[in-house]
């Protein structure tokens, strides 16, 4: 049971992640427009623009100019967030990778989005996973409840002091994005003792005093300074650790929050879905399990024993979690909305794969790719991917290995 009365209000996924960052008490946000996330800093600018909230928004002249003066002001100790999709995500490659190497806990909605070419507005995870090597945090929702609920959830997860580490809270675009659904919200002042003030950890400066670790003329540090052989590699592995660190983190908040709002979702870092004592699988991320879920409901009834695992979060990868759900099962296919040219399968199945690799029983494992650029995959689809998985069950043998499916070939 919820511990506060919340209200429900017909939100999109664009504008309940607007509305969750009103209520986070934000200091800076910083936005460029891109289709599918305009919405959310449209209607952000909004909440300024009427005196709803005290938040400096600042109009830049692109996406790589949003991140850093997102970085900029995070490092003064700003608490901070953007939003962005396909070709601007692309554009701040360079200041994502500076941002989680200055350790600056920036909150940024992905609103997922192809890249081009050739150019196209509508959903698929390319975007996100082409930036999975630059040490942000990645959490991706199923519905709009889920963008709201997250996107509270990750200030306080990135601004943990034993974390440090910026967050994406990805939604898929359209599906998400622009679809209306009830949204149950908390009281602003459940959500701001929630995320709390920002907090600073302390660090030892020049003269050998601890001092905030922060942009401050009174207290002079370098922040992302010149960092040769000498101590760049030191540096990279502490983001690692902050990263192994993050998993639990994760857990912890996802717990607090679900004792606040009554919602949960799965262990925070995955969901099971009827799993327990399934025989076969599938692993997806984002919205399109809301759909596989119907179907397995749909197999079940028909005896089938059929199961989900959704990834909630993809960076920390949660490998033990992988490997207790998927352990023993008879066969797993893995859906990946992105594809890894000349790769072998798509970064999802990469990354389950070799999860999975050293675990003595583990289950033949096959990639379906689907929905690239928003293609629709029907419940029919889903349930014709649980059909080879019955073969392979059978078999134990893995004709195709890497399939893309809805698609004209």
């Amino acid at each position: 049971m919820a511990k506060v009365e919340q209200k429900t209000v017909p939100l999109n996924g664009d504008t309940a992640v607007a509305f969750a960052v009103k209520q986070c008490d934000v200091d800076v946000v910083a936005a460029y427009p891109i289709t599918p996330q305009t919405i959310i800093v449209e209607k952000f600018s909004e909440y300024v623009a009427n005196g709803e909230v005290e938040t400096e928004f600042v109009c830049v002249e692109s996406e790589h100019s949003a991140m850093t003066c997102c970085l900029t002001a995070a490092a003064t100790g700003a608490r901070t967030f953007t939003a962005t999709a396909s070709a601007g995500l692309a554009l701040m490659h360079e200041m994502l990778a500076v941002t989680s190497g200055c350790r600056a806990p920036v909150v940024m909605s992905v609103v997922n989005r192809a890249l081009s070419a050739p150019i196209n507005i509508h959903c698929d995870h390319s975007d996100s996973m082409a930036q999975r090597d630059l040490g942000w945090i990645q959490i991706y929702a199923e519905n709009s409840q889920e963008a709201y609920d997250s996107i509270i959830q990750a200030f306080r997860i990135a601004e943990n002091p034993e974390i440090l580490l910026p967050i994406i809270v990805g939604l898929d675009g359209f599906v998400l994005s622009h679809t209306l659904e009830n949204v149950k919200v908390l009281p602003t002042e459940a959500v701001r003792e929630f995320v709390g003030i920002r907090g600073v950890p302390l660090v030892m400066n020049h003269r050998g005093e601890m001092v905030p670790f922060k942009l401050d003329p009174e207290n002079p540090l370098t922040i992302g300074p010149l960092d040769l052989y000498d101590y760049y590699f030191e540096h990279k592995r502490q983001q690692e650790e902050a990263m192994r660190r993050a998993l639990e983190v994760i857990k912890q908040v996802h717990d607090a929050y679900a004792e606040q709002s009554g919602r949960s979702y799965g262990n925070g870092l995955v969901e099971p879905y009827r799993l327990d004592d399934a025989e076969i699988a599938t692993v997806c991320i984002g919205s399109t399990a809301g759909t596989v879920k119907t179907v397995v409901d749909e197999l079940r009834d028909n005896g089938i024993k059929a199961g989900l695992l959704r990834m909630r979060a993809f960076r920390p990868l949660p490998v033990q979690d992988i490997i207790r759900c998927l352990s023993g099962k008879k066969a797993v296919a893995v859906m990946d909305r992105a594809c890894s040219f000349g790769g072998n399968g798509g970064p999802l199945f990469h990354e389950i794969r070799h999860a999975l690799y050293d675990v003595p029983n583990k289950p033949p494992l096959a990639n379906y790719i689907y929905g690239l650029g928003g293609r629709d995959t029907s419940p029919y689809m889903i349930d014709g991917i649980y059909r080879d998985l019955q073969k392979i069950a059978e078999t134990r043998q893995i004709k195709e290995g890497v399939q893309f499916i809805g698609l004209r070939e």
